[in-house]
């Protein structure tokens, strides 16, 4: 259903039957872990007109992991994470 490098990838995908008999397919819920638990390669320090992608590429060499540079910071919006150029953002090791 998602690209293997998805946040989504290995979420359960579940099913709802209604009264009337539809059938909705959805993903399951999508918890942030503890940015504490994940191992970092570093940090890179935001510049102005930083987005999450560029900042993804320079750390990880891969802008679609934005969403996992986000998760190593806290950021719900991954387009906090690039809020305050100068800022120090941790980079963490891809996880599969």
């Amino acid at each position: 259903m998602f690209d293997s490098n998805s946040r989504y990838a290995n979420l359960p995908v579940l099913v709802h039957t209604t009264e009337d008999g539809r059938v909705i397919t959805y993903v399951s819920r999508r918890f942030l872990p503890e940015s504490n638990s994940l191992p970092s390669l570093g940090e890179i320090t935001t510049q102005a007109g930083d987005r999450p992608d560029l900042v993804a590429y320079r750390g990880l060499g891969d802008p679609l992991a934005f969403w996992m540079v986000a998760d190593a910071n806290d950021a719900m919006d991954p387009a906090e994470i690039c809020d305050e150029p100068g800022e120090n953002v941790r980079i963490p090791v891809p996880q599969p």
